[in-house]
């Protein structure tokens, strides 16, 4: 399968991605130009591009290992955005996490999101208690039940940490075409703040009800496996980047294509690629901001990698 690397490869993308550093995004940002997005329970701000951290931040806490995730997070809260989603069941990233947020006082510009993913009330206690630690704070913005794993009780347990004011939001995630129905039974019967699930150029189930869905009853939506796993990238191998999508929508990389196709939806309040390198994260945050496709240049856009 072709890596975002691969893809850059020797084509004017790549240039472009080497000239972005964190210090050159302060200055392209300094207008505020990253979009943001209303929470809808609360009404907060929260800028469009965020960060995932699976597989990309499990590492060693170490210097060597924790430099290039040093910058990806420099590079984040440079831009304006603040969005960091992470999970126990990502390895050591909920720890990196922690570790980087609390070097210079990031910690305060960052909205950290984690999960729960036990089955029973203590067991889940426990984690979400070894979560507060690894993360290094008091507060976490957002707790999410991950892949719908015993939903009700550890919503119920969410819940209590929210009104204690422990947990800011609550949510529930699951990252498959096939959970769907089910996110949307959950949906229908528990109160929360957020939702998060997969949707991309080439999976659009999401499109049929959920987003809809979450549209009408003013629930937030991160987005998950924006690129697929990398396997947009194949579909667009040894492709130029049609001259028309800088043009009229202001993207220089197919990465930045795919995430403004995904912020096109009005129902998407932030998407979440992962990634350990500083350069996608910038080229990553260049999509939220400039012009969003409308319907025909979202038909236009798939039709590109069919």
């Amino acid at each position: 399968m072709a890596s975002r690397r691969q893809i850059l490869q020797g084509g004017a993308s790549l240039a472009v991605l080497a000239a972005l550093t964190p210090w050159s995004l302060s200055a392209s940002f300094a207008a505020g130009a990253l979009l943001s997005r209303p929470i809808p329970s609360s009404g907060e701000a929260l800028p469009v591009i965020g960060l995932g951290t699976s597989r990309t931040h499990d590492v060693a806490l170490d210097d060597k290992a924790l430099k290039p995730l040093r910058e990806v997070l420099r590079t984040l809260a440079n831009s304006g955005a603040s969005l960091v989603d992470t999970a126990p069941s990502y390895g050591r990233a909920e720890a990196v996490c922690g570790a980087l947020a609390a070097e210079n006082g990031l910690r305060r510009k960052l909205f950290l999101a984690s999960k729960v993913s036990s089955t029973g009330r203590e067991a889940g206690r426990r984690q979400i208690e070894a979560s507060f630690a690894a993360l290094r704070s008091d507060t976490i913005d957002l707790m999410q039940v991950h892949n719908l794993q015993d939903t009700r009780t550890q919503l119920e347990l969410l819940r209590e940490l929210k009104e204690q004011g422990r947990v800011r939001y609550i949510g529930v995630t699951h990252y498959l075409d096939s959970a769907h129905e089910r996110l949307l039974e959950v949906l229908r019967e528990e109160p929360v703040d957020f939702v998060q699930f997969n949707y991309s150029i080439g999976e659009r189930n999401a499109e049929r009800e959920l987003l809809p869905y979450c549209a009408d009853k003013g629930i937030a939506v991160l987005i998950n496996r924006p690129f697929q796993r990398a396997a947009l990238f194949e579909r667009v191998r040894g492709k130029t980047l049609p001259d028309w999508v800088t043009v009229e929508l202001g993207a220089t990389s197919w990465a930045q294509l795919m995430l403004k196709f995904i912020l096109a939806n009005p129902a998407v309040t932030a998407v979440i690629p992962a990634t350990s390198n500083p350069r996608y994260m910038a080229d990553n945050l260049q999509a939220g901001q400039g012009r969003l496709p409308d319907a025909a240049q979202r038909k236009r856009i798939v039709e590109l990698f069919a």
